[in-house]
């Protein structure tokens, strides 16, 4: 029997507790085991998959099937930790109606148990609609990925008087729309404290300081699954990529040796069945 999962009036109730929390990304079964083995009570199935599992070089060619899949993926791997759903780039713009669909799929075939979109004010009467309807809404606000091109690339936001006002009202509207939680990107360490103070609801800080109620990493960030890059909003706590290298260079030198594998992972058969074999050849 399956261990009751994390409710979104628990993840509330702990910023009224003054509990902070560790939330995280991930994309498969395995990943999605050992976060929820942690303890991590929140699991994000992020439209980040398009560049840490994909390839791609931004979130915008994530599709919702791509999301669907992955979170299917992730409920599978996972008992306790709630699974929120990202929905990806234009499935939710065009109207409330478009994001009801795109939402409704992430909890009905996906099995996720809250979704999160990006933007303020603008996608506030979206976020109205889909709490209305009883899907769970986490919001996204400051540097918010699938609006890199218009944002001039992967840039803090905030730093001006009328970016960080615009940013607390955006903020300020997605809590009165019904939102859970909102997710702080790359905004200064001083204004995420401001918003954190203003809301009655958790603020989910990356690369937004010390002062929101919690925080969220890409999982490939903080195991170390790539050596080429770390965000500077990062901490690697592993390197598991340095590891996986070298276990690899390892097996690969075995199996060229011929010193792996043995009789020690090899399948023994009893004797008489190879003499029988042997002598009908014979």
């Amino acid at each position: 029997m399956s261990e009751r999962r994390v409710t979104i009036e628990q993840i509330r109730k702990k910023k009224a507790n003054g509990e902070r929390f560790a939330a995280i990304t991930a994309y498969d079964v395995v990943t999605a085991r050992l976060v929820d083995e942690a303890g991590v009570p929140l699991i994000l199935v992020g439209d980040s998959l398009g560049m840490v599992v994909l390839g791609y070089d931004s979130t915008i060619p994530v599709t919702l099937d791509d999301i669907i899949h992955h979170t299917r993926a992730v409920v599978r791997g996972s008992q306790r930790a709630l699974i929120v759903a990202d929905l990806p780039f234009m499935t939710y713009h065009r109207s409330p109606e478009q994001a009801l669909e795109s939402a409704a799929r992430c909890l009905q075939e996906g099995g996720a148990q809250a979704v999160k979109l990006e933007g303020g004010k603008a996608v506030a009467g979206t976020v109205a609609r889909l709490t209305i309807a009883g899907i769970p809404v986490m919001g996204h606000l400051g540097l918010t990925p699938q609006s890199v091109h218009q944002l001039g690339g992967f840039k803090a936001q905030g730093k001006d008087i009328s970016r960080a006002r615009e940013l607390l009202e955006d903020a300020l509207a997605l809590e009165e729309a019904g939102a859970f939680a909102i997710v702080l990107e790359c905004v200064p360490s001083e204004l995420a404290r401001v918003i954190t103070e203003r809301l009655s609801i958790p603020t989910v800080g990356i690369g937004a300081g010390p002062h929101c109620d919690a925080e969220i990493q890409v999982v490939s960030d903080t195991l170390g699954w790539f050596s080429d890059f770390v965000p500077k909003h990062a901490k690697q706590y592993a390197r598991l990529a340095e590891d996986a290298a070298a276990a690899l260079s390892t097996y690969v030198r075995d199996v060229e040796a011929g010193v792996f594998p043995t009789e020690k992972e090899s399948v023994a058969v009893p004797e008489d069945v190879i003499r029988a074999l042997t002598e009908h050849d014979a």
